[in-house]
């Protein structure tokens, strides 16, 4: 699909031929948070939470966004996952799953494994993965597993907040085009970490640590360059996909501001990595004294505006910010759904709960149509009567799921 005319109904008509999903069919929680154990069965549509505040909805939701590279989507550490908020040798976190993929279903497991027997060591620990019982090195193979991707309320001051959530929230859908974009910013963020720790420590000056020095930003400047281009594929096609949706959610336009990413945009990618790399050479003052490293791609921010009011997204209403991020999402679901013949697994965390009834239904129609497996919460099920007959539908409370008719 890549390289495809980015029309409406070429969009619709590709969607309508694909035969692949990615979903979860088995959840297995062990001493997740709230939950002490919780073994859930469903199917490809749609899943409904509804139950009161603190009934465990978002700690389900987070747990499956741990079946994604990173640290879910409240961003925890290990140990503050742990049911109890204490690890232990008996109570660290463990979630299990079946995945539905393209290829057939895939057995995946992510749990907290502590470095030592006592609660302060266990803090410390690491976060193992496993695919197919076996044990796999990084978090960054989940990303070649399926597409997860996730709004929650803490996001709708997005187009507000620091500039690294939103560049955070772009990573997340650059990997649903380029599974290896995680591998690519973990291995830049470790050697700009080893660069920090040098500069801080002073000994740059000496001969050795110069050349130690120049391989790090040229490590750096390689994944740069690497990182900064699927940012760039990524929103160009974003766009390309937006100015032509239709509906009542509002069209959105993404423009990258960054280092990177410009140079990328004038000249060729070996004049942009020389260029960081001189860059980063002729900072390592300036940038030892910072104690951070003050040019590359971890620097990037993501500009969003209304287009058909010609505003900023952070000049928006509340309800116009989450309706822009709404028609993000959907837009980049129907996008890797023509790329890899699967669609993504979207993750609504109280998505409904200001939107009126024409958006939505437009959403759950939105929905269904891709043939998505999303799963959304609520404490009102009525808000969710428009998905009656088409959602799998629970009643969650004190970490209960209880099925309910649809």
């Amino acid at each position: 699909m890549r390289g495809a005319a980015l029309t409406e109904p070429v969009l619709r008509d590709d969607l309508a031929g694909l035969r692949g999903r990615n979903a979860v069919t088995r959840l297995v929680l062990t001493d997740f948070r709230c939950y002490e154990r919780l073994r859930l069965t469903v199917d490809g549509r749609p899943v409904v939470l509804t139950g009161p505040n603190g009934a465990g909805k978002t700690n389900l939701l987070e747990a499956l966004s741990l079946l994604a590279p990173g640290r879910g989507l409240r961003r925890a550490r290990l140990d503050e996952i742990d049911r109890g908020g204490a690890a232990g040798p008996g109570n660290c976190w463990a979630v299990a799953a079946t995945l539905d993929t393209a290829d057939g279903p895939t057995e995946v497991g992510t749990a907290h494994e502590p470095a030592g027997d006592g609660a302060a060591e266990a803090g410390r620990g690491r976060r193992a993965v496993r695919i197919d019982g076996s044990a796999v090195r990084g978090q960054a193979p989940l990303a070649a597993l399926a597409t997860v991707a996730w709004l929650t309320p803490e996001m709708d001051r997005l187009f507000l907040e620091a500039s690294s959530d939103r560049r955070r929230f772009l990573d997340r859908l650059v990997y649903g085009h380029q599974p290896g974009h995680a591998t690519r910013i973990g291995a830049y963020e470790q050697a700009m970490r080893e660069r920090n720790r040098l500069l801080r420590d002073r000994l740059g000056n000496r001969l050795g640590d110069d050349v130690w020095l120049d391989a790090l930003e040229q490590r750096m400047a390689e994944e740069s360059v690497a990182i900064a281009a699927a940012r760039n594929e990524v929103v160009a096609r974003l766009n390309g996909a937006m100015a032509l949706a239709e509906g009542p959610f509002p069209r959105a336009g993404l423009t990258l501001d960054g280092l990177v990413e410009g140079w990328l945009a004038e000249g060729p990618a070996l004049a942009a990595e020389e260029r960081l790399r001189d860059a980063l050479r002729a900072a390592r003052s300036e940038d030892a004294a910072a104690g951070r490293t003050g040019a590359g791609p971890h620097r990037t921010d993501l500009a969003v505006r209304h287009l058909e009011k010609g505003r900023a997204a952070g000049e928006c209403s509340t309800g116009e910010q989450k309706a822009l991020l709404i028609s993000i999402v959907l837009a980049d679901a129907r996008l890797v759904a023509m790329q890899s013949g699967a669609t993504p697994i979207l993750l609504l965390d109280e998505v409904v709960a200001h939107l009126d009834g024409r958006r939505r239904a437009a959403l759950f129609d939105e929905l269904c149509a891709l043939g998505a497996q999303a799963w959304l919460t609520g404490t009102d099920r009525a808000l969710f009567s428009g998905l009656e007959g088409r959602a799998q539908f629970f009643a969650v409370a004190d970490a209960e799921l209880r099925s309910e008719a649809a």
